[in-house]
């Protein structure tokens, strides 16, 4: 791999970059989680919510990027700020482990499985309509 002296291509930059938009995801999801608390037995509807529009919002960009180019300069700039960092921090899938096994513990076996299926399953369906929508943009456009 070759590694050029440009100033988005030094890793300290790289890893700062990743940092800022963990930062950035982290104080995001931490506002959501607080303005939409989960009461004790109830569906943990922030965490859902945000592990959903995290895994849109990532599809999108990462497409958007795969689409636009090579992953250097300033397209790989803002893949780690606000794919890696941004959304890993926004969106937080050890606390839908956590969830899901407090709703197991307590003997809420269905909601434990459906909130866990159901969170997997569909920020995965989300991905792919996203990842279609853009490849389906881009086409029309180059046509």
């Amino acid at each position: 791999m070759a590694v050029t002296s440009g100033f988005l291509d030094r890793r300290s930059v790289q890893a700062g970059l990743v940092f800022l938009g963990g930062c950035l995801g982290t104080l995001m999801r931490d506002g959501i989680a607080h303005a939409w608390p989960t009461s004790a037995n109830g569906m943990p509807w922030a965490t859902l919510a945000t592990n959903l529009v995290g895994a849109f919002v990532l599809a999108a960009l990462l497409e958007i990027l795969a689409v636009a180019g090579p992953d250097v300069g300033i397209r790989r700039a803002v893949r780690l700020c606000f794919g890696t960092g941004m959304m890993g921090g926004f969106t937080t899938y050890s606390t839908l482990a956590v969830e899901t096994g407090q709703r197991a513990m307590s003997g809420q076996w269905l909601a434990a499985v459906s909130y866990l299926l159901g969170s997997v399953t569909m920020g995965a369906l989300l991905a792919w309509v996203m990842i279609s929508t853009v490849r389906a943009a881009v086409r029309r456009r180059s046509s």
